[in-house]
């Protein structure tokens, strides 16, 4: 009997660890590998448990071991874990709080570039990650705020809108009340085009009649007219030709040569007589101009005197000719 119980409990208790090892070996943990604690500080584990796996790139290296508060670090949670010693961490290596689409939690282990190696033991960064609520709400966000900024302009555009439907509607009835109107313009301006066609026809009547009388004045007119013309014109005739007569006779007496004028017409005397004269005067008021002594002396010069400047007068003009010629 104590061999069967012996049997029957070893065999619960290889169950039990065999259920326990493979529990933890399909979340990716392996007992019989080496591990290396490290520390990580939140201040929200958002339900993260014991347990829970460590990853990286989305592969198990370890699990969370254990979970402690801080009261003395305003309450903010100690997380421990142990992941395989295989993996190396640095000093810009992070570790991200994230959740699965179920809500189950994880450590991702955002390494980074190493530049200083971090030993077992050493706090890690913490980073928690961005749920899909939080990028839901981050990018609702500006959706939302542009959709009150449409929101706003539509509400401006209805306010608009009503007030250009009253505008319209007043519009409107003005507009109805506008073929109203016209129609009385319309009757109003036919009465009065017909009492001023019946005044023009009026007119029309009276002045044909007027001109029906005057015809006879007008033909009378016509016929003093051209009396009067015929009077001017026989008066201008006469006057024209009595002209004509006078000239003829002064003319006649021109061609007799009995008298004054006849004689300036046709005789050259008086020119010739004329042209002497002139050159004599000319002569004497050159020798004026050069020989004034001849005049104003006191007993005036002889007479020799006088000829041989005339003489020298002469010369002197005789030789200006004689030099113009050779030029």
């Amino acid at each position: 009997m104590r061999s069967k119980e012996f049997k029957v409990g070893l065999f619960g208790v290889l169950a039990i660890a065999g259920l326990y090892y493979g529990f933890y070996f399909l979340k990716g943990i392996d007992f019989f590998a080496t591990t290396s604690k490290y520390y990580v500080v939140y201040d929200n584990v958002d339900n993260l448990a014991v347990s829970n796996p460590v990853q990286v790139s989305g592969f198990a290296v370890g699990r969370v071991s254990d979970i402690r508060i801080m009261p003395s670090k305003n309450h903010r949670v100690l997380v421990e874990i142990d992941i395989d010693s295989k993996i190396k961490l640095g000093d810009s290596t992070k570790a991200i709080l994230d959740s699965k689409f179920l809500g189950d939690k994880f450590i991702l282990l955002s390494i980074g570039t190493i530049r200083t190696a971090k030993k077992p033991g050493d706090t890690l960064y913490s980073e928690l990650a961005q749920g899909m609520f939080d990028v839901l709400k981050n990018t609702a966000e500006p959706v939302a705020s542009n959709l009150q900024t449409t929101l706003r302009k539509f509400n401006v555009a209805i306010d608009n809108l009503s007030r250009n439907s009253q505008q319209l509607d007043s519009i409107f009835k003005k507009l109805q009340k506008t073929p109203d109107i016209l129609n009385n313009t319309l009757l109003n301006a036919n009465e009065k085009i017909t009492i001023v066609s019946g005044s023009v026809s009026d007119v029309a009547t009276n002045l044909n009649s007027t001109l029906t009388e005057l015809k006879p004045t007008l033909r009378n007119f016509a016929v003093l007219s051209d009396s009067l013309k015929r009077m001017e014109l026989n008066k201008t005739i006469s006057k024209t030709q009595q002209t004509l007569t006078s000239l003829n006779e002064t003319l006649g007496r021109l061609k007799k040569g009995d008298n004054t004028m006849s004689k300036l017409m046709t005789e050259d005397t008086l020119y010739v007589n004329l042209n002497r004269l002139l050159k004599r005067m000319d002569s004497l008021v050159e020798h004026i101009n050069r020989y004034p002594k001849h005049f104003t002396a006191p007993l005036g010069k002889s007479h020799k005197k006088v000829e041989r400047d005339l003489q020298k007068m002469e010369d002197e003009k005789k030789k200006k000719a004689a030099e113009s010629k050779k030029n």
